[in-house]
């Protein structure tokens, strides 16, 4: 039969501190939760050099280049949005409207002023709701406006609507 190992009594003058713990200190810090004050383990004793504060940290490329990126991104959606203001859904009865496109698919109507040089078409109503073809679309200006000479329709930007247009006289 084995006997065990000897159980150490923490307490005991003639035992050796476990490897790495100086004689007469304690192996843990003190739990009474107040801060360890200088000369004690861990903190330089008074008198010592104190090292000098790490210097403040300089911009990288990599900062800048991701501020100039957000600067760009930002600029851009709000260019959107004010470019965005003179669409054809902005339009009310009475306004001018001018065709930036050639394009019969596409015109690229845009609101301008009545006295303006850029004025080539009136608006005469504007029909909230989707018309799938041209000739709903036309019958629904001819109720609304008699001499209207242009339908324009737009759909899937959220905001369905028909503008009855004819030829603005300067």
């Amino acid at each position: 039969m084995t006997t065990p190992p000897p159980q150490g009594n923490p307490f005991a003058q003639g035992q050796q501190q476990p490897y790495g713990q100086p004689q007469g200190q304690t192996p843990y810090p003190p739990q009474d939760g107040l801060p360890q004050q200088a000369g004690q383990p861990g903190f330089p004793p008074q008198g010592a050099p104190v090292p000098p504060p790490q210097p403040p940290r300089k911009i990288g490329f990599k900062t800048i280049k991701n501020i100039a990126i957000v600067v760009v991104v930002a600029t851009a959606a709000i260019g959107a949005f004010i470019a965005s203001r003179d669409d054809a859904n902005t339009a009310a009865v009475g306004d001018c409207m001018h065709r930036g496109s050639t394009s019969d698919d596409n015109p690229d109507l845009e609101v301008v002023e009545c006295n303006s040089s850029e004025a080539q078409y009136e608006v005469l109503a504007k029909i909230e709701g989707s018309f799938l073809t041209d000739t709903l679309a036309s019958s629904k200006c001819e109720a609304a406006a008699k001499d209207f000479q242009y339908v324009y329709t737009e759909s899937g930007d959220g905001k369905d609507f028909l503008l009855c247009l004819k030829d603005y006289k300067k």
